[in-house]
């Protein structure tokens, strides 16, 4: 029994912290843009389409609950450990500023449970890593062809109050609709595991999640509101809504047939195609970038490896293999940095003169 509420216990914080860092940013756009000038507002529209959907986000959990483990396998302690890797990531990477998507880090550890248990549905894993590269790539160039499209018709001025009117409400709805694409995607990162494990029927957790969910973007998403409207206010109305819009229906497609989405990465590869428009090479020379593209790969695979060393540990008594795989690790990074300071020396040394 103790189990048990110490995995809701652990569920709900870890839904009320994505609420905080993703729900809330949907809305960035519109916020950042002057379209909605107060705060709350924002909010409460983010936080209201998150929870409006996460009650329609159940293909997701059944993907995360039963998808990638077998039933049979997915106990309270397992959920446990998976939700612990995925709260504790989440964490760590939000005090480190790093953005990071919930999706990822929730399969990184589902994998690395099953990993252990020696007992993972390989192909449900391989159409949700499909879905990771083509579903951002389809962000990219979809943003990309409209900015295109935008730039051949500038010279016709196509601007009027009217227009802004029409576009700010657009960016609005689109926001709205990226919210509902959050929570209905989102939600299953955190409640999940637990439907799978019996611990919730898939109803309750729907709505208990999303009810989290929409509690931390309403009492923590202001922070993250305002760090994203700063961000991306550089963005036109026009690119606002196609960015948003395309995020929203790329993700809510996804979701209907029940693949787990990494959302951070779809909108950022949508800014970046509105943002190659206007300067193809320089937008791959942001740091930004690179630092997102490294974090897209290294989360899930950092959760992976926690989630099964702790499952080796709690649940297979296997403490060597622990141990043998942190040295590894840890080798591996002595000999990396080794490697690295011997050519800082190398370089910083006088170079000789030859006759």
């Amino acid at each position: 029994m103790t189990l048990v509420i110490l995995s809701l216990i652990i569920a709900y914080f870890y839904a009320f912290n994505v609420g905080a860092s993703g729900s809330a940013a949907t809305m960035g756009i519109a916020y950042g843009a002057r379209v909605i000038n107060k705060k709350w507002i924002a909010l409460l529209l983010s936080g209201i389409g998150c929870l409006f959907g996460a009650l329609w986000g159940g293909e997701v959990v059944e993907t995360i609950g039963k998808g990638l483990i077998p039933e049979s396998l997915l106990t309270v302690e397992a959920a446990v450990i998976i939700l612990f890797v995925s709260a504790l990531t989440l964490f760590v990477t939000n005090l480190l500023g790093i953005p990071l998507s919930t999706s990822e880090v929730t399969v990184g550890s589902i994998v690395g449970v099953s990993i252990s248990l020696q007992q993972l549905y390989l192909s449900k894993l391989v159409d949700i890593i499909l879905f990771w590269i083509f579903v951002p790539l389809a962000a990219f160039l979809l943003t990309f062809l409209f900015g295109l499209l935008k730039e051949h018709l500038k010279p016709k001025k196509l601007k009027s109050k009217k227009l802004t009117a029409v576009l700010s409400v657009l960016l609005i709805i689109t926001g709205f609709l990226e919210a509902i694409a959050a929570g209905m995607n989102n939600v299953a990162s955190a409640v999940g595991p637990l439907v799978g494990a019996d611990v919730l029927n898939k109803g309750t957790g729907l709505l208990t999640g999303g009810l989290f969910m929409a509690l931390g973007a309403l009492l923590l998403g202001g922070r993250v509101l305002e760090t994203n409207g700063k961000r991306i206010s550089h963005l036109s109305l026009s690119d606002g809504v196609v960015i948003s819009g395309t995020s929203g229906f790329l993700v809510i497609g996804a979701s209907v047939l029940g693949i787990p989405i990494p959302m951070t990465q779809v909108t950022t590869s949508g800014i970046v195609g509105a943002g190659a428009t206007k300067d193809w090479r320089g937008i791959w020379r942001n740091k930004v970038i690179h630092r997102i593209a490294k974090v897209w790969v290294t989360s899930p695979l950092i959760s992976l490896v926690m989630a099964f060393c702790l499952t080796e540990i709690f649940l297979m008594s296997k403490v060597s293999t622990v141990i043998i795989i942190s040295s590894g690790i840890f080798a591996t990074l002595v000999l990396t940095n080794f490697g690295r300071s011997s050519l800082v020396k190398k370089a910083r040394q006088p170079l000789k003169e030859e006759f």
